[in-house]
């Protein structure tokens, strides 16, 4: 017999009494402020989705989670403001933060998925893993007794098993290549660095080259060690790698940019609301690299606060930008943390560059139509052809010696560089989104280990070639993986695989450092980038060097 209505809320009247009196508590701890502006408004929107949301948890003829379905409506209204004011809930707030960490804990392993196993690609130098012994080629069958191998594993699942709090132990059940039973090895967590400067090296006697993924808490640190290194090595030219650079913390970025602009001069402001979050950052430092051939690296991954960086040296003439158009993320967010642990990434303010430029793109059209944008400017040709991209004469600016920039949205480099899809085939992808690439190199390091032991890199680098027949070789493995043979895609792809493979391999046999010059080498962007920090020809070096 049904329930009589009165009956449940004599039922529910003590539980609901309860959560007003810790609502109220809540409310207490940060009360609910209208708006200065619109306080009826924002008061009687307040109080409309608290009723809601009460009638739907008492009334609705399934069971809800209330706490989800708030959190969903948050979501769905920050949508309405624009693409990056976020609420995070707080079961995914630590990994959101994990990102602008240099370091976490952790047994400090690289490791890559081929087909449902667990293989480490490298351990990081001097960690835990590789203290404990682990290898290249390693498979990683069970993490303290639990199988990981076989059972689709995701990424991020395996992260949560392999990290930990520092001190901590993990027990590994692995098959290692020439061993006919698997061995077990126990690694103790320790304080893993999560580094953001990936690489620094010298190009030639004086030409440097660093690339920054992010700008995270260490980033700066990092960022003036590896110049400071390679001003030792005799550096006098450097070209800053800033490709697929997400952003990251803001006063990192200027902090940077104080190494290469002199004197007292404006590297961003930002408008907001009234003038409470108005701001301007100059530079004030006597920096490590002032003077001397700058080029920087930008294309459509690079956003926020590497923007930042790009358009101030772009806006001082201290820098040519080599590249294509950035992303366009011009949104100053305010971390705003609530009660629960979730927390809100709330829009404040606009950032803008030297000259005046405002960096983020348009986003009238809705969330979904911004989230198109790159897929657009590929249809549209701008990632190939310079001259797709059009500019409103009312965005134009004037850079400090008199050089035309453009606004409206990202910033443009000086010299176009058009995505090289010349070696890109159907084929390749399929082979890069099974991993096979990736487990071809590391079965070719493993069966040539002592071979290219024995090798210095520079050896290496200077005497390897992928062969035809390790290309066929290739192919044949991914056939029997489920990718059919396909000639054309293989004699297309050619170029791109042989350094790829090699690259792969220098990975595992010398380390980060390795790959990256290996995969410089044959990089269109990268030999632009170099040809103009070396042999400044083009009108826009030239000029700078003038002043």
């Amino acid at each position: 017999m049904p329930t009589p209505r009165n009956s449940r809320w004599r039922v529910r009247q003590p539980l609901l009494l309860g959560l007003a009196l810790l609502a109220g508590a809540l409310l207490g701890a940060n009360p609910f402020r209208p708006s200065d502006q619109n306080p009826d408004l924002t008061a009687r929107g307040y109080l409309k989705f608290k009723e809601i949301l009460s009638y739907v948890d008492r009334d609705y003829v399934d069971s809800v989670n209330a706490e989800e379905l708030s959190d969903y409506a948050i979501s769905r209204m920050l949508e309405r403001l624009d693409p990056h004011s976020v609420f995070i809930p707080a079961k995914q707030q630590q990994q959101a933060s994990s990102f602008l960490q240099s370091d976490y804990d952790g047994i400090g392993v690289e490791f890559n998925l081929f087909r449902d196993t667990v293989t480490v690609v490298a351990p990081l130098s001097e960690g835990p893993a590789e203290q404990a012994g682990l290898q290249p080629g390693d498979r990683i069958l069970a993490v303290n007794g639990q199988r990981v191998s076989g059972v689709r594993m995701t990424t991020e699942q395996m992260f949560g098993k392999l990290r930990g709090p520092r001190g901590t132990s993990v027990l590994l059940q692995l098959m290692r290549r020439g061993m006919a039973r698997p061995i077990n090895v126990q690694v103790t967590r320790n304080r893993i660095p999560n580094a953001s400067v990936d690489v620094a090296y010298m190009v030639d006697n004086q030409t440097g080259y660093i690339k920054v993924s992010r700008f995270a808490s260490g980033t700066y640190d990092e960022f003036k060690a590896a110049l400071g290194d390679l001003r030792r090595q005799g550096l006098t030219r450097l070209v800053l790698d800033l490709r697929g650079n997400p952003g990251g913390y803001l006063d990192r970025a200027t902090k940077m940019a104080d190494e290469f602009i002199g004197g007292t001069k404006k590297i961003v402001y930002t408008d907001g609301k009234g003038d409470q979050y108005d701001t301007q950052t100059f530079s004030r430092v006597a920096g490590e690299f002032e003077e001397g051939s700058l080029v920087v690296l930008v294309d459509e991954g690079s956003a926020s606060a590497a923007e930042v960086l790009a358009g101030a040296l772009q806006d001082h003439d201290r820098a040519v930008l080599v590249g294509r158009r950035t992303f366009g993320k011009g949104l100053v967010q305010q971390p705003i943390a609530l009660n629960d642990g979730s927390e809100l990434r709330l829009t404040i303010a606009r950032y803008y560059t030297p000259s005046g430029r405002s960096i983020q793109k348009s986003y009238r059209g809705g969330l979904r139509e911004y989230e198109k944008d790159l897929q657009n400017r590929l249809r549209h040709g701008e990632l190939f052809h310079a001259d797709s991209i059009h500019f409103a004469d009312s965005l134009k600016f004037r850079t400090a010696h008199g050089r035309t920039v453009y606004g409206g949205g990202g910033i443009m480099p000086d010299l176009f560089v058009p995505r090289d899809t010349s070696a890109t085939s159907a084929y390749y992808t399929r082979l890069q989104s099974n991993n096979l690439v990736r487990e071809y190199a590391l079965t070719y390091y493993q069966e040539h280990k002592e071979e290219l032991e024995g090798l210095r890199f520079e050896q290496f680098n200077q005497s390897f070639r992928v062969s035809d027949a390790q290309l066929l070789q290739l192919a044949a493995q991914a056939a029997r993986n489920g990718v059919p043979q396909d000639a054309p895609g293989l004699r297309r792809s050619t170029p791109l695989l042989r350094t790829q493979i090699k690259a792969l391999i220098a990975r595992s046999a010398y380390g980060k450092s390795a790959y990256f010059q290996v995969l410089n080498q044959d990089d269109v962007e990268m030999q632009q980038a170099l040809k103009a920090v070396q042999e400044p020809t083009n009108p826009v070096m030239l000029g700078l060097l003038e002043k």
